[in-house]
């Protein structure tokens, strides 16, 4: 027994200790929370794990380009066109559900009703509230990254648009402002527009045929070299883990007043995270595939941990790639060319907690939503989760945009953004699950679908072998007649000669 649990602890070492960076950071943040530390004390102790997030960022762009493009190399055309058909409707409908249950789940716990301390002053953020931005400009915008002028600035750079008012002068006499759209750069890494760019790299690479197998081998080993890098950061997760609970736990207000006044906002998203990726994501797996959905979640304890501790889909990917692989089994070919796509586009619990907080802020404004509003925030939440970055609080801007759409003020986000650090954990464990589970889906059906034709190509064969045998088996009679008469006409000859 003790051999066996410690080759357990040996085979799970990672899992306990990522789950047990988790504890001791809850544990570290409660003992350290009572000493008044400052901004700067606060930021000393949140550095282990800044670096493990600059490292998991670090890896994110060679990782995304190569394995999306070896992915798309790998599969053959038609394959790629019924696998990304196949993982586009998995993405639109599960986050439809998503957005439809928070939707629900808001007109049934009611969060905006009767919450009374929302004007304390201990409530919402400094940071600034994003701008009101048009609906149609935010749509154009995601398009435009899509298709990077700079696929090198893509790497660090975002198109957005912003404003400028002009004054100008009416034919009657009047000076008016007018707003007009002005396209900018900011921070932030492009990552659709390199996903779209390396899946058709690889398709065309794969159109080459000889010619493009060096470069496809090039990205195939590249890829393995950051998958090991990746396998090297793993070991560091769990102490990065444990200082960035422990950093955010010390940088909270007053927890007690933030769950007086938003803990019914707070519990109906946590709620909806909880339901959509406990209940409906594992439900969908099963339909699928007949297999236990939690049996292939308990594989995925550390990316899962990961997405807790850094709010952050896209610094999860690595582990995510690693694990999934590893403990579950996922075809390389799958999982390299389904997951990066997923941490851009796939946002599930984003959906929830964007719809849940369009849904209270129209309730804490005494706004009943009508049915032509409540159309509008199910389709602008599940295409503006595409387009939201997988960082820390990037949802919170998809929000302004599902406010702008529906005509309500900007202004109560700081109210989201004071409670954002605790939904976004679960946010974020939900998108990446819903990746994960999507994965597995897609490696089913590839798997069942290989089965198929080696079964064809089976039952091909045995009639084929069944055939020839046939043929032999029912003309015994013609070819013995036909060696007989063989030999006769060869001897005749022969005998003739002897009877002369």
């Amino acid at each position: 027994r003790e051999r066996g649990c410690r080759g357990f602890l040996r085979r799970n070492a990672l899992v306990v200790l990522t789950v047990s960076g988790v504890v001791a950071g809850v544990a570290l943040g409660a003992a350290v929370r009572g000493a008044a530390l400052g901004p700067a004390q606060v930021a000393y102790l949140a550095f282990p794990g800044e670096l493990l997030l600059r490292m998991l960022r670090m890896v994110i762009l060679p990782l995304v380009v190569c394995s999306l493009v070896s992915g798309a190399a790998s599969l053959d055309t038609r394959s790629l066109g019924r696998l990304g058909g196949i993982a586009l409707a998995y993405f639109l409908g599960t986050t439809l559900l998503a957005s439809g249950l928070a939707v629900a789940l808001g007109f049934i716990v009611r969060p905006g009703a009767g919450a009374s301390a929302l004007n304390a002053p201990g409530l919402g953020l400094p940071g600034a509230v994003p701008t009101g931005k048009e609906t149609v400009d935010s749509f154009l915008d995601l398009v435009r990254n899509l298709f990077p002028a700079n696929l090198v600035a893509a790497a660090f750079r975002t198109y957005a648009t912003e404003y400028k008012m002009l004054l100008r002068n009416t034919t009657s006499g009047n000076v008016t402002w007018e707003k007009i759209p002005v396209g900018t750069e900011i921070e932030g890494m492009n990552i659709l527009g390199l996903v779209l760019f390396a899946l058709i790299l690889g398709v065309a690479l794969k159109k080459l045929g000889q010619e493009g197998e060096d470069l496809i081998r090039f990205f195939n080993s590249f890829n393995e070299a950051t998958m090991v890098l990746v396998s090297w950061i793993m070991w560091y997760v769990p102490i990065g883990i444990m200082f960035l609970v422990g950093s955010k736990i010390v940088e909270m207000e007053d927890i007690v007043l933030l769950v007086t006044s938003l803990g019914k906002y707070i519990f109906a998203s946590i709620l909806g995270h909880f339901i959509h990726g406990g209940i409906i994501l594992p439900l969908i797996y099963f339909a699928s595939t007949r297999q236990n959905p939690y049996r292939f979640l308990l594989g995925l304890i550390t990316p899962l941990a990961t997405a807790f501790a850094t709010c952050s889909s896209s610094a999860t990917l690595p582990s995510m790639i690693k694990c999934i692989e590893e403990n579950n089994g996922v075809d390389k070919r799958i999982s390299r060319f389904i997951l990066p796509i997923g941490a851009t586009v796939n946002m599930d619990g984003a959906a929830i907690f964007q719809c849940m907080a369009a849904v209270f802020i129209a309730q804490l404004n005494n706004v009943d939503l009508n049915p032509g509003q409540i159309f509008t925030i199910l389709v602008t939440a599940t295409a503006s989760s595409v387009g939201a970055a997988g960082v820390p609080a990037g949802g919170v801007l998809t929000i302004a945009i599902i406010l702008e759409a529906i005509g309500l003020p900007t202004n109560d986000l700081s109210l989201i953004l004071a409670v954002d650090w605790i939904v976004d954990r679960t946010t974020t464990v939900v998108n990446v699950e819903g990746d994960a589970l999507g994965a597995g889906i897609l490696n089913y059906l590839n798997e069942k679908e290989k089965k198929d034709k080696e079964q064809e190509l089976k039952e091909v064969n045995v009639e084929a072998v069944a055939n020839s045998k046939s043929e032999g088996e029912t003309s015994p009679l013609v070819t013995h007649k036909n060696q007989v008469s063989n030999a006769t006409s060869t001897a005749d000859p022969e005998s003739k000669e002897s009877v002369l």
